[in-house]
């Protein structure tokens, strides 16, 4: 079986998926990045890693041609960021096509907006081709279906990056500080870095031994600054800048406590895969689209409602109040990386369904949960 996946730039967050899928097809597997990486994303890391042979770069117009008949040649496409025109023969051969895509109305329906989208949407996803939705939010099919798309045809999915396996675990959760928490992102307003803040000044204002790191930068860095100092939080609050992704881990790895305060127009949020895999007991928002498909809220990390700072306060407070309740859900949390929501199980289940869908079988339901089960 051969597989292409056709997305933007490629990245580190996409390697250890694009690895496995490489794996299971014994090296029929190609990756076409349609887009260019950002200076933003530069700047924070992307791009440094040494790109497998595997990537093929689309916006190269010397090996475009190449890249239509690594397409062509497929047996399955995944597309994600990825030109109509460069799969479009795809829809008359009848070839198997998994669209791979974060919620879509992240700003909700806008009416202006509504039809000139449902007829592209379905220009480009005719009902009668052999077409999945692969879901990288648990959002991604109630948008869809607002639009009379992928019904019983979605498949929850995600990003995947690199998953740890620690020989000792139980060294890792011993030796974490349970006072320290930890949030990590750019400083943008669907993120809500500020929300952190606020339960900051609360703890603080009830005596709570603890100290928030932030990593990351971006247009509220200088609002989040200035709260620190005006709430008198300079000795327990901590903006470190951008860290490489390896020392992310690295700070993940010593915090008890990671706080996720994006609202819906976060797509996915690899951030908590790895915080999850670093056993965090993690504190996420349910509209965040990785959220509900990776947290139970009270068996493997705690949710609530964006915007509610109570809510968000009460959960924070709950996990410093017990040190072993962190450790539970912490442990949990790892488990689910380790033992599911992790590339390797993703690729090898995404062959599986594939393989079935291409053995005749329609909208197969082959997993109770992870990767690959019906949304």
């Amino acid at each position: 079986m051969k597989i292409v996946l056709c997305s933007s730039y490629f990245n580190h967050h996409q390697m250890p998926l694009s690895d496995a899928l490489s794996r299971v097809t014994e090296g029929n597997y190609r990756y076409i990045a349609t887009r260019t990486i950002s200076e933003e994303r530069k700047a924070i890391g992307y791009g440094r890693e040494k790109q497998p042979d595997y990537v093929m770069d689309y916006t190269d117009d010397s090996i475009q041609s190449k890249c239509v008949a690594q397409i062509d040649s497929a047996d399955v496409i995944v597309a994600g960021t990825c030109p109509q025109n460069l799969i479009q023969n795809q829809f008359s051969s009848g070839k198997l096509i998994f669209r791979y895509s974060e919620r879509p109305l992240k700003n909700g329906i806008e009416p202006l907006k509504y039809i000139p989208r449902y007829i592209k949407w379905h220009r480009n996803n005719p009902s009668k081709a052999n077409i999945y939705m692969l879901c990288a939010s648990a959002y991604t099919a109630s948008d869809y279906a607002k639009f009379g798309l992928f019904k019983n045809r979605s498949y929850k999915w995600g990003y995947f990056p690199k998953t740890v396996y620690y020989d000792d675990f139980d060294g890792l959760m011993g030796a974490k500080d349970r006072t320290r928490i930890l949030w990590c992102g750019r400083f943008l307003d669907l993120k809500h870095p500020d929300d952190a803040i606020e339960v900051a000044r609360l703890l603080k204002n009830e005596g709570y031994d603890f100290s928030l790191d932030f990593i990351g930068t971006g247009p509220m860095e200088s609002t989040i600054k200035a709260m620190i100092i005006d709430y008198g939080l300079e000795n327990c609050v901590h903006v470190l800048g951008v860290k490489p992704p390896e020392e992310v881990r690295s700070y993940m790895e010593k915090a008890g406590i990671f706080l996720f305060t994006s609202d819906k127009r976060e797509g996915w949020g690899a951030v908590l895969n790895e915080a999850m895999n670093s056993g965090c007991a993690v504190v996420g928002a349910k509209d965040i689209g990785a959220v509900p498909f990776l947290v139970k809220d009270g068996e493997n990390g705690l949710t609530y409602n964006c915007g509610r700072i109570d809510e968000l306060y009460k959960c924070t407070k709950a996990l410093l109040d017990s040190v072993e309740e962190q450790k539970r859900l912490g442990r949990f949390a790892y488990q689910t990386i380790a033992e599911e929501w992790n590339a390797d199980v993703a690729a090898e289940r995404l062959k599986h369904l594939a393989a079935t869908i291409m053995g005749g079988q329609e909208s197969p339901d082959l997993y109770k949960s992870g990767p690959c089960s019906k949304v």
